[in-house]
């Protein structure tokens, strides 16, 4: 599903030149739970800004479904965003005085749908993500920290992605929330959907079945993981 190729990202601010990724190569196959970990400016997020078709490497290849990613215009960007990658963020990213229901049905507002075709899909993801029923129409600003990464996760799955892309999505949950929300996660993996996981908490990686570690911008090990028992 997705190949990375000496993927290079190379900053210049004025007479310093940094280098945020250094020939970085890795493959992920449909239907994988992947965890990339590294430390404050190892260069994770720079690659997670790169799987997302948020930015471009300076050299090297990026492919998505055989499609080389840096040679798509702007339109074809935003119709790969839309159709194939769901974000998760660690700040949710909600709209605080909308329901939930409706902050699910936002991705759906410029699509050839109707409303009511929105509101049953919104329903659909937001049960596929272990949301209860009964908060479908409090307000966002209502609810949990958990509850609200589950929206956002929900929101994420609206358009059936292929992959879900979670950057840090427990970095503002505490250790019982972020289980929950990590335990959805490995839910819907092993329902199909490819999950990648940004953090730099080793605690949460090992939640995946497969850990690559990067450290000054280069892969330092990709391994095979077996998640503890007490989280599967």
């Amino acid at each position: 599903m997705i190949v990375c190729k000496n993927l290079t990202k190379t900053y210049i601010n004025g007479d310093v030149t940094t280098n945020a990724l250094a020939n970085v190569s890795f493959s992920i196959e449909k239907g994988e739970f992947v965890s990339i970990i590294g430390p404050s400016g190892s260069g994770k997020s720079t690659l997670m800004h790169i799987i997302g078709a948020l930015d471009t490497p300076t050299s090297g290849e990026y492919s998505l479904d055989g499609k080389e990613v840096s040679k798509l215009s702007d339109d074809e960007l935003s119709d790969l965003r839309r159709d194939k990658i769901g974000f998760v963020f660690q700040s949710f990213n909600l709209l605080p005085r909308t329901t939930v229901l409706r902050n699910v049905m936002l991705p759906l507002l410029y699509t050839n749908t109707t409303k009511k075709e929105r509101e049953e899909r919104a329903e659909q993801s937001l049960q596929y993500a272990g949301m209860e029923k009964d908060k479908f129409m409090n307000l966002s600003n209502q609810l949990s920290g958990g509850q609200m990464q589950r929206v956002a996760i929900a929101r994420a799955l609206i358009n059936n992605p292929a992959i879900i892309l979670a950057d840090e999505p427990t970095g503002n949950l505490d250790t019982k929330t972020s289980h929950l929300v990590m335990s959805a996660l490995q839910e819907l993996n092993k329902k199909g959907h490819t999950i990648i996981l940004i953090t730099h908490e080793m605690d949460v990686a090992d939640y995946a079945n497969r850990i690559i570690h990067i450290r000054d911008g280069m892969i330092e090990k990709d391994e095979i993981n077996i998640p503890n028992d007490h989280k599967i």
